[in-house]
């Protein structure tokens, strides 16, 4: 495996396993198990995600991430909990996968792997706050869908075209970047204005 493949296989499944970890592992193991997908000997151990125990436990957790993502507010609770996980977990998918290649190769898979689902992660999070504004839910739905139809898209480019896909990541972390200082800007508005409120609050009272 060149290093092209190599990276973009890595960041693809990264930047998956940071926005949907568990969707992303069931999804993988279930096309090994059913023949949809033959894993090549440089992808490792993915043999181990179409066993019977790992689908049941990622499938249950598929389900109430499922559940959890379609309700607003409860999904960023939800997202603050896995702030470490997606990005542990995606690493660890990343090792598994591509980590047999030479014996330094597990710890660039681990370090691209988790930065860049860490990086997923705060996208969807911070995505996730600001739609929760919205008084209605179906942007936060018709986001979440988008999110879940990511995954089965995304995974097909990474396994047949790793190359593309790490362009896609880097095309994603460049947007990322730029995008960081609004969502920044955001975010201190609101903190701005809870602050003045509590403030007005607070004369008015006395």
């Amino acid at each position: 495996m060149d290093t092209l493949t190599l990276l973009g296989s890595a960041a693809g499944l990264g930047l998956l396993a940071g926005i949907r970890l568990y969707f992303t592992v069931f999804a993988v193991g279930l096309a090994i198990r059913l023949g949809w997908f033959d894993p090549s000997p440089a992808y490792g151990h993915l043999q181990l995600l179409g066993q019977t125990p790992i689908l049941l436990a990622s499938g249950v957790l598929l389900i109430c991430e499922f559940v959890a993502d379609k309700i607003p507010w409860f999904d960023s609770i939800w997202d603050a909990v896995h702030t470490f996980i997606r990005p542990v977990g995606a690493a660890a998918l990343g090792i598994m996968a591509l980590g047999n290649v030479d014996q330094t190769t597990p710890l660039l898979i681990g370090l691209l792997s988790g930065g860049v689902a860490l990086t997923g992660h705060a996208s969807k999070a911070a995505a996730r706050i600001a739609v929760n504004h919205s008084p209605e839910p179906i942007s936060n739905w018709l986001l979440s869908f988008a999110e879940d139809a990511l995954v089965p898209v995304g995974l097909w480019v990474v396994m047949k075209h790793p190359v593309y896909a790490g362009i896609g990541v880097a095309v994603f972390l460049v947007a990322f970047a730029f995008l960081a200082h609004a969502v920044w800007k955001f975010f201190r508005r609101l903190f701005t204005r809870g602050r003045g409120s509590a403030a007005f609050g607070r004369s008015s009272a006395a």
